[in-house]
């Protein structure tokens, strides 16, 4: 589909849309549609890599129909499943939700990434898998324009809104 400005969906420009992700059994996870759009810079990360190859060459006004498969998304699960430890071994101001990431500090020294999966009372169920490992995605998604990203964007690495205004720092 042409528009105005015609620009295709390529690394380093600017990608306004609006998308629904459910999950392979058919459950919303989230969704764009009735808030404002995502905007992003492309070929910077900030999508899964699959999202942006399927994205790529697209214009304004496109609409695609997404699918990835666990390994093109969060990967398939690999841990033992959800663990329940003790409230009072987390911090105490630390506001606790599913879905949450915690980075905490491994054997090794090094952080490693934790999902809240559950919280109930005294216990907390985390995780080592991300919520959405081990199931395919699929993604709604509607591109609402393509531009070129302002000197700020370039420099910060990342779309300031779908006109290029807004910051979130």
């Amino acid at each position: 589909m042409s528009t105005a400005s015609g620009l295709e969906v390529a690394d380093g420009r600017v990608v306004v849309i609006h998308y629904t992700l459910t999950r392979d059994d058919g459950q919303l996870v989230e969704s764009s549609r009735g808030k404002a759009p995502l905007a992003y810079l492309h070929g910077r990360g900030s999508l899964l890599s699959g999202m942006e190859k399927a994205l790529a060459g697209q214009q304004a006004g496109a609409k695609l129909d997404i699918e990835l498969a666990p390994e093109e998304a969060f990967g398939a699960r690999q841990g033992p499943g959800p663990q329940a430890v003790p409230r009072k071994e987390l911090p105490k101001n630390l506001e606790l939700f599913v879905g949450r990431p915690l980075d905490v500090p491994g054997s090794d020294g090094q952080n490693v990434r934790l999902w809240v999966t559950k919280v109930q009372g005294a216990r907390v169920w985390l995780d080592v898998d991300h919520p959405l490992a081990g199931h395919k995605l699929r993604f709604d998604v509607e591109v609402l324009r393509v531009r070129e990203p302002t000197a700020e964007e370039i420099e910060h690495g990342h779309a300031h809104g779908p006109d290029g205004v807004l910051h979130g720092h």
